[in-house]
């Protein structure tokens, strides 16, 4: 066995204090889920006063364990733990749960409160998030450690209940991590056999035991309300070092409420006074709200002091590990910086204006001459690097035998790969992209907005832009989805009308600290523009094709449009019509420039036609109190060849002259 702080009577102390701190805080709030804190107390108490090594009062410590509470709901639990175990938490602010701008809210919140890991609440998404922090930990002990100074070694610890292994999220990022090998990820799972309508036994009768076998896990089956069997069973987790290890935890949901135990009734919904005191008399506390003993008054100081002399204990060995070895170090300092060069756009490949090639292809050029620039760049595909041109090449790849890589082969794993990549973030030291087809960021879209609320800088390579993939027809061809990423609150959403285009997003994805962005690239070759001397890509947009006559009409577009506006520009032009091309390749960033700004881009006074193959809705607010109008897609698309799908719904130098016409009539 390993050693231990505390005796199994101290954590039933904690366990029990902590359920009484959560159904009061539940309870205050009239608004919660009370259900899992109770159920969960005595695994969660183990773990953070037992099982887990961090330092309360370094939470950011590189080497700490990671702890993930998938089950969301159960927030208060974590919160409840937080406060006990030492942590910038205090007693006040439990009594704030779920109150406006509190540091508890109603599901943990990276960045928000100290100590929570990652933002969870939709469920199966903390064991994905979990699976990239563990598969970061085995690369990063790749890179860094060195016989003697094993500088990163470290758990990752889960609670999961049985709604994060009802969704398909949980199955493919498991199936990856058998796969994996990751013998340091280690998942609690809840099974109180209890969900908001009812028994599981009403949806929920496969046997979960034997799916994990099947993907290649250790299953370890316990009484979680037994904390010896907690104990052993994290040592025997421990012990299986080339294989996951899923801790089946027989629980009873609400354990200790006189009457709701056990019942549906108590997921969900505070217990009311009378039960919460109900629950106060079984566990032997006294009546008093948010009470804390002495003793565990006094075990927090104690887990504090193992916290400390456990960073302590690494920081000497840290230290002779950067005397001995300074280049791994300088490595590792511009790894958890992840500082992007001043310069970094002239190190990029250069495309001369009149070469012909898809926006795709060019990134895959900028991605591997980023590549050599940036050590900690890392990424990969759900099973389409070939078409996403995703593929770092000399690179290496991920592989149950050599963590050394950077490229991922994620299989046909959408789901799981959007939610990794954020739990890659999260754990630090990396910059993470992942790629499949835009028409597939619907498997995605909850890690992409997940990620744009915990400001992780993912960048999304989403290729096969429009209806221009052809003959896969209407199920490939996306149509809402560029419009959809875009409404994602801070989100960077760029569609680069040309190969410098392309190297420019992806220069300012790198350079982003606050967010994620989604580069949307097109599977046909587009012509490189040249581009006025005054272009500032940077804000967004700008003037692409200046006016040779007097302005009549501006025509905006992104993407691919972007030429097809500059040939029928030039159509107009010749007719001595007065037009201006702007290419607008992040909304979201040009929306943040001055009134003045975008008034000298897109004059107000002129007629605008804007141009999208899809859905087009956003682009009436590209210029609030103007005339404009939008050519754009409304309806699925067509199979048949990309040229002539394109003709079909209107897409052609003629059809935007013709349209720009009416317009100006």
């Amino acid at each position: 066995m390993g050693k231990r702080e505390f005796s199994y009577d101290e954590i039933q102390n904690v366990a029990n204090i902590t359920r009484g701190l959560s159904a009061d805080g539940v309870e205050r709030a009239k608004s919660g889920h009370p259900g899992l804190p109770l159920g969960c107390a005595d695994i969660a108490s183990s773990l953070y006063f037992n099982e887990m090594i961090y330092n309360p009062v370094d939470p950011n410590w590189r080497n700490r364990d990671r702890f993930v509470l998938s089950g969301g709901h159960g927030s208060m639990l974590q919160y409840s733990l937080l406060h006990l175990a030492g942590f910038d938490l205090s007693l006040e602010d439990l009594k704030q749960f779920r109150q406006l701008n509190s540091k508890t809210p109603g599901h943990p919140e990276y960045g928000h409160t100290v100590g929570v890991e990652t933002t969870t609440g939709p469920l199966g998404q903390g064991i994905a998030n979990a699976v990239g922090m563990a598969i970061a930990e085995k690369m990063m002990a790749a890179r860094f450690n060195r016989p003697g100074y094993n500088i990163v070694d470290h758990y990752v610890y889960v609670i999961a209940g049985d709604g994060c292994f009802m969704e398909g999220i949980s199955a493919e990022a498991s199936s990856f991590a058998g796969h994996l090998k990751l013998g340091k990820l280690i998942v609690f799972y809840d099974s109180n056999k209890i969900t908001i309508e009812g028994s599981t036994d009403l949806t929920f009768t496969e046997s979960v035991k034997d799916r994990y076998l099947a993907y290649g896990w250790q299953v370890i089956e316990i009484d979680g309300h037994n904390i010896a069997e907690i104990h052993d069973a994290i040592e025997k987790a421990k012990a299986e070092t080339t294989k996951p290890s899923l801790i089946i935890a027989k629980t009873r949901i609400a354990k200790g409420a006189p009457t709701k135990e056990g019942t549906a009734e108590s997921h969900g919904a505070p217990l009311g006074e009378k039960e919460v005191a109900g629950l106060k008399e079984a566990l032997g506390l006294p009546q008093e709200d948010f009470y804390v003993s002495d003793e565990v008054q006094a075990m927090r100081e104690r887990n504090i002091a193992r916290g400390k002399a456990a960073q302590a204990e690494w920081e000497k060995v840290y230290s002779e590990w950067r005397e001995k070895y300074p280049e791994l170090a300088a490595e590792w300092d511009a790894g958890v910086t992840v500082e992007i060069s001043p310069d970094l756009v002239d190190k990029l490949p250069k495309f001369n204006v009149g070469e012909k090639l898809a926006t795709r292809a060019a990134s895959g050029k900028v991605l591997n001459a980023l590549a050599n620039e940036i050590s900690n760049l890392i990424g990969g595909s759900a099973d389409l690097a070939p078409s996403n041109n995703s593929f770092m090449e000399g690179k290496g790849s991920i592989n149950p035998d050599d963590f050394s890589g950077r490229n991922f082969n994620f299989g046909v794993r959408e789901h799981a790969m959007g939610a990794i990549v954020n739990g890659i973030s999260v754990y630090g030291g990396f910059r993470v992209f992942c790629a499949t087809f835009l028409v597939f960021s619907d498997y995605m879209r909850p890690a992409v907005r997940l990620s744009a609320l915990m400001n992780q800088p993912v960048i999304y390579i989403f290729t096969h832009d429009s209806i221009f993939v052809g003959e896969d027809g209407p199920t490939h061809q996306p149509i809402e989805h560029t419009e959809s990423l875009r409404l994602i609150p801070n989100l960077n959403v760029y569609r680069p009308a040309d190969a410098e285009e392309t190297k420019l997003a992806w220069v300012d994805a790198l350079k982003r600290t606050d967010g994620p962005s989604a580069l949307i690239l097109t599977r046909q070759a587009l012509p490189v523009m040249e581009k006025p001397a005054d272009a500032d890509f940077s804000k967004g947009g700008y003037v692409i094709y200046k006016e040779n006559k007097p302005l009549e009409l501006t025509l905006v577009a992104a993407g691919s449009e972007v030429s097809l506006a500059v040939e029928a520009a030039k159509i107009l032009d010749s007719e001595g019509i007065g037009v201006r091309v702007v290419s607008v390749p992040c909304r979201d960033e040009y929306e943040k420039q001055s009134c003045e700004y975008k008034a000298s881009i897109i004059p107000t006074d002129k007629p605008i036609l804007a141009l999208e193959m899809g859905i087009g809705t956003g682009w009436y607010s590209i210029s609030p109190g103007s005339k404009i109008e939008v050519m754009s897609i409304e309806e699925f698309g067509r199979s048949g060849k990309g040229e002539e799908v394109a003709a079909f719904f209107g897409f052609t130098p003629d059809s935007v002259v013709a349209k720009a016409k009416e317009l100006l009539s």
